[in-house]
């Protein structure tokens, strides 16, 4: 019986070849590998997307965050909050900026949960750093009206979500997104963008990811090695084009999914959504183990995003918090199983998946 992978990058390369191949040669031919009007171009288009006046490319969304952060004149001694579901690099570009992560719980939906935040703004907090997790965009209104201080969306996992009919990209001062390949728009390697609703923060960022340069021996400041490669953004702006119906695409496979999976004693569906691009498409069970090994042994791949909440992390130990002090956090890391999504995947793969976790519970 053949295998049903997790994600399935090679069936989106053959669906696009020809356009992601004359895109890849052309740059190759210009030799224009760093820079260039190609950089331009997908920054352009990806700000139009997100419908923000702004976006700055950079090496990847560590780096998108990491630099934001910098720009804002975040350092020693300043505390930025943050969830602690979430991958470590929310966590891990706070502090490389020389600040402390500030962690929040989140809701059952693993989004930051609004009505905690308040209790974590200090005179030392600096930023609000949301996570739009799986695909769902965070309550950033919600956010907005607990603080007045700079809200940074971490947008790495939500191309094209939206909040109320807006998108992402443009609710807080900045947004970050990572192109890494497996992400809703994943370029062949690694990228990232920020995307601003601030010119001036912008302009500062454009200059820090390039060694903090005005013109190509003139730097107005200190800066970082963060650029996005030429092949990169080509390969970019090619799926972004595409990338609306891939999104609706996935949103008519998590529609399979809560459908054949409803109705299960003690499995948790995540939310049916008209605004979520499905990123991920996350289940919740107590025999989360038993249930990924009864799956892998019929040839089904699944993820667990994340095992192990940030703050009980060996990296953050120096925080000082012991196991309990997220509850909802530890327990969505305890019982989180993500299948195969990507918008490829056929519904007899859909049925199969489905039928094989009935079989396992």
């Amino acid at each position: 019986m053949s295998k049903i992978p997790l994600v399935d990058l090679k069936a989106q390369y053959e669906s696009i070849k020809t356009e992601i191949d004359a895109a890849m040669r052309g740059v190759v031919e210009s030799t224009a590998f760093v820079g260039g009007p190609a950089v331009r171009d997908f920054e352009t288009k990806f700000a139009a997307f997100c419908g923000a006046p702004h976006a700055v490319s950079c090496g990847n969304g560590t780096d998108a965050i990491h630099i934001v952060l910098h720009a804002l004149g975040v350092g020693a001694g300043d505390e930025v909050v943050t969830v602690p579901y979430t991958f470590i690099a929310t966590a891990e570009a706070i502090s490389m900026a020389g600040a402390k992560p500030i962690f929040v719980d989140v809701g059952a939906n693993g989004l930051i949960d609004p009505a905690q935040l308040a209790a974590k703004v200090t005179s030392k907090t600096k930023a609000i750093l949301p996570v739009h997790l799986y695909g769902q965009a965070a309550d950033i209104d919600a956010i907005q009206k607990v603080t007045k201080l700079p809200v940074i969306e971490d947008a790495a996992q939500a191309h094209g979500a939206k909040l109320r009919g807006k998108r992402v990209g443009a609710m807080g001062i900045a947004a970050t997104f990572s192109f890494f390949p497996g992400k809703n728009l994943g370029a062949y390697g690694d990228g990232g963008a920020i995307t601003f609703t601030d010119a001036a923060l912008a302009k500062r960022c454009e200059m820090l990811r390039d060694h903090g340069r005005t013109d190509k021996y003139l730097h107005e400041m200190p800066g970082f090695n963060s650029r996005l490669d030429t092949l990169q953004a080509a390969v970019l702006a090619v799926k972004l084009a595409h990338l609306d119906v891939w999104n609706a695409q996935r949103a008519k496979i998590a529609g399979w999914y809560l459908e054949r999976l409803a109705g299960i004693a003690e499995l948790d569906l995540p939310s049916a959504s008209t605004e979520s691009v499905w990123h991920l498409f996350v289940i919740h069970h107590p025999r989360r183990e038993a249930l990924r090994h009864a799956l892998q042994e019929v040839g089904i791949a699944t993820g667990i995003h994340y095992p192990v909440p940030l703050h009980l992390q060996p990296a953050y130990r120096d925080l000082g918090h012991t196991t309990g002090a997220f509850p909802m956090s530890e327990k969505l890391a305890a019982t989180c199983l993500s299948l195969p999504m990507y918008p490829e995947l056929a519904e007899s793969a859909v049925d199969r998946i489905c039928a094989a976790v009935k079989q396992a519970l």
